[in-house]
């Protein structure tokens, strides 16, 4: 394979795998003190890790090695759009409420949260649409209510039923990714931009939205930093304990249930207390490396739906990953979204493994020559020769200077007879 395509592709593989490490052992270190608490083996939260990325790393594989990527836009997709947007509908109906919103589905036992794969469907939903209207099999009236009854809904759904604007936004984020690598032009892109950002700041004004702008100052919360800036108080405090290399692996002490959501939300906290600020710019780097890896392969897709998918699953992965870290150094408001491949959870970090698998997939398929360069190969230059062997040119020369020399001879000739005549008719 190309150098192109399989050095992205090792890059990928490295940065995902070295941050899905360091997630395994943040998360034993964060997350072993909230284990005790509840009653649990020290190393619960680990296990069930463990189990998390495993699943994960299944389904990437599945979908690398065996579901190339342009089944998704056909049937796969539309089986996989009806299940997402049934599991919301269920999530609505009968979820559980978990840290004052009601996001989390439970199976028997299993309890899953639908917006982390729902956002997955979506964003290859509206790739699919998109491609359809390039190829020209739906005009614009038929882009236009797909998208409204296809996305727009169910992301309406999403934010009003489960109060959650965080996915909401990563998931417009994939969107206008896949807007702007399908070359929509850029003033549409803009508009959405403003409308989206409109619609934010809107939504962040209203009801206990309102309390996360205790960012821009937690100390003044009213309660002396002990009302809704505590958390992000002692994230400061991690970070300033850990300095430039950390108290070292498991020496935390903001975890001893002074930080909420420590092994979770803010497990990025933990790791710039216990492995200082090299280890806060590690996570940084392999989040860029991931980005880059995942551009480069978008940029190498033979089609624009592959191009689509790869670029927007990277984008996605990596503003979340940057949202999460801006809240964590209150630079933005909290949203509760979890740092991908790092924090706790099951359902954040199956769904990120299962974008990396869209990703590689694409990859996969990319030393398949596009339909530009089949036509171009399929081309035959046909040559004709004379019955000598000569070529063209040649023989075209030979002719061209024949009739030359004719052409010279010519009125010399004329001129000879001419002259003849004359003196034959003065004898």
């Amino acid at each position: 394979m190309p150098s192109h395509i399989q050095g992205p592709r090792i890059l990928l593989l490295l940065s995902v795998f070295a941050l899905l490490l360091l997630g395994l052992v943040m998360v034993y270190s964060a997350g072993s003190i909230e284990a005790i608490s509840e009653g649990s083996s020290p190393a619960a939260y680990f296990t069930k890790q463990i189990g998390f990325a495993v699943i994960g790393c299944v389904g990437a594989f599945v979908l690398w090695k065996f579901i190339p990527y342009h089944v998704w836009s056909g049937r796969l997709l539309w089986l996989a759009w009806i299940v997402a947007v049934l599991l919301l509908l269920f999530t609505a109906v009968m979820g559980t409420v978990g840290l004052g919103a009601q996001r989390w589905l439970y199976i028997g036992t299993i309890g899953i949260q639908p917006s982390e794969f729902a956002k997955i469907v979506f964003v290859l939903m509206m790739a699919r649409i998109l491609f359809d209207f390039r190829n020209g099999d739906i005009d614009v009236r038929s882009l236009f209510v797909q998208v409204a009854l296809l996305i727009v809904v169910p992301l309406f759904i999403i934010y009003r039923t489960q109060s959650d604007l965080g996915t909401t936004i990563i998931c417009f984020v994939g969107i206008l990714m896949v807007l702007w690598i399908g070359e929509v032009p850029l003033k549409y892109i803009l508009l959405l931009v403003l409308g989206g950002l409109a619609f934010a700041a809107l939504a962040s004004m209203v009801g206990y939205r309102q309390d996360r702008f205790v960012f821009l100052n937690p100390w003044d919360d009213g309660e002396d930093g002990y009302g809704n800036g505590y958390q992000l108080i002692h994230s400061f405090y991690a970070f300033a304990e850990g300095g430039l290399f950390g108290v070292g692996l498991g020496n935390s002490r903001e975890k001893f249930l002074y930080l909420p959501e420590a092994e979770t939300d803010f497990i990025y906290a933990i790791i710039g207390e216990e492995l200082g600020l090299i280890g806060a710019l590690a996570v940084l780097a392999l989040f860029l490396l991931f980005l880059y890896a995942g551009i480069r392969v978008a940029r190498s897709a033979p089609d624009n739906f592959g191009a689509m998918i790869a670029g927007s699953f990277t984008i996605m992965i990596v503003f979340q990953a940057f949202l999460n870290i801006g809240c964590v150094l209150g630079m933005l408001p909290t949203t509760g979204k979890p740092l991908p491949f790092i924090s706790s959870g099951g359902s954040s970090l199956i769904a990120c493994l299962f974008m990396v698998g869209f990703i590689l997939s694409v990859s996969q398929h990319s030393d398949v020559p596009s339909v530009y360069e089949q036509r171009r190969q399929d081309l035959r230059i046909v040559r004709s020769t004379s019955s000598r062997g000569s070529s063209p040119s040649r023989s075209g020369a030979s002719s061209g200077s024949g009739a030359s020399r004719r052409g010279r001879s010519g009125p010399s000739n004329s001129r000879g007879r001419s002259d003849s005549s004359r003196n034959r008719a003065r004898r």
